[in-house]
């Protein structure tokens, strides 16, 4: 009797290895599962952050060329108003008739300026929420990634 209960302590003893190792097994397999999914959906993560990145770099030059293009022609345009002004007042026969010239160019630059500003701080604007709209989502990507990670 103490022969068959030593082969069946042997037998038990066995089937709770055999299946300990199974159950290691498994869940080695599982685990390694897990963190290849998460390594892909990171490398993803990290790959669109880069075209995100590109996209705005993109953006802020497309506005930084048009800003130039208007500061040019607005500079152009101011010097080219300035000169016709003052050959207008250097025309003139009396200092009346310079003063109002003088004081209409005077209102029209200062409108100019204000109406330039106006158009460059709405490039500025336009520009800066181009720039930053591909980036604003990978935020919301970042947090859904360590979640995933979380749950994974």
């Amino acid at each position: 009797m103490a022969k068959a209960k030593l082969a069946s302590e042997k037998i038990d003893g066995m089937e709770t290895i055999e299946s300990t190792i199974k159950n290691g097994s498994e869940a080695l397999k599982t685990g390694f599962e897990k963190a290849a999914k998460n390594y892909d959906q990171l490398l993803s993560y990290g790959r669109d952050t880069v075209e995100a990145y590109v996209k705005a770099a993109n953006a802020a030059g497309k506005g930084v060329e048009t800003l130039h293009s208007e500061f040019y022609s607005f500079s152009k345009q101011s010097v080219e108003e300035s000169i016709a002004a003052t050959k207008a007042i250097m025309g003139t026969k009396s200092i009346h008739e310079a003063f109002e010239l003088q004081t209409d160019f005077a209102k029209s630059a200062f409108d100019s300026y204000v109406s330039q500003m106006t158009k460059v701080s709405e490039i500025v604007l336009s520009s800066a929420k181009d720039t930053f709209h591909p980036l604003q989502s990978r935020v919301q990507a970042w947090v859904d990634v360590v979640e995933s990670s979380k749950a994974a």
